[in-house]
């Protein structure tokens, strides 16, 4: 499948509310940031779509946007480059990369960069909706590299999980598998976008490598201590922390 390049900009024309978020999208595929620009407004979102990092770059600098969605891999400038300019300009606006691959080095890149999260694809757009908010709830002055649950503290720069003051051994699957769950604590996931998300392939409904996992995961960030994290929701899947 081929998708043609596009220079200009492709501008949302809803109604800004003062109560809507308002987010930038910079995307070079059409039917993703299509798929992405009715799921967000779905989620209550004002969103422009741009498929050019040049153009994306100049609305980023002169549009009071509340996020920016940015692709890594653009035509002009690419999304790291726009965000090394952006912070090299003092713009603190959040922004959540997308990238089409899972390299730690990419990831770890546009985390020190200033990236306030990032997400591979594919991706439910609920996940990004979340996350979105989640950036935009921590621009007060909140490290974006954090994850945390309750007393369960992730770093995503240094890659360590500690519960209190004990640090926690995972491996590099266990930790993908916290990280999914700790990015919505209180959503249920379930089996199959746990799969999908942490293996990157089709759920089995005859393997029980998710129960595995999670059955690790417990034993060794809930089995010490009194206040259970990770919880089975019956015939549905499992979330990390309590609703709301």
């Amino acid at each position: 499948m081929t998708f043609q390049k596009e220079n200009d900009c492709q501008i949302a024309v809803n109604q800004l509310d003062l109560g809507d978020m308002r987010v930038l999208v910079v995307e070079d595929q059409k039917k993703i940031a299509s798929f992405i620009k009715k799921g967000l407004e779905e989620e209550g979102m004002v969103v422009d779509v741009c498929l050019d990092g040049d153009e994306g770059y100049d609305l980023a600098c002169t549009e009071p946007y509340d996020a920016l969605v940015l692709d890594i891999m653009l035509p002009g400038r690419d999304g790291l480059s726009i965000l090394k300019n952006l912070r090299k300009q003092k713009n603190a606006v959040p922004v959540v990369m997308l990238t089409a691959r899972s390299e730690l080095d990419e990831r770890l890149e546009g985390l020190n960069l200033g990236a306030d999260d990032y997400l591979t694809k594919p991706f439910y757009i609920e996940e990004l909706a979340a996350r979105l908010r989640t950036v935009m709830r921590r621009s007060s002055g909140e490290a974006t590299h954090l994850l945390k649950v309750d007393d369960l503290r992730m770093d995503l720069i240094q890659r360590t999980v500690k519960r209190g003051d004990e640090e926690i051994d995972l491996s590099r699957r266990e930790y993908s598998l916290l990280e999914f769950l700790m990015r919505t604590p209180g959503r249920v996931l379930t089996r199959t976008q746990i799969t999908e998300h942490v293996w990157q392939y089709g759920f089995d409904p005859e393997t029980n490598l998710v129960d595995v996992y999670i059955k690790r995961l417990r034993k060794k960030i809930d089995h010490e201590f009194d206040d259970k994290l990770i919880e089975t929701v019956r015939g549905v899947g499992y979330r990390i922390g309590r609703p709301g």
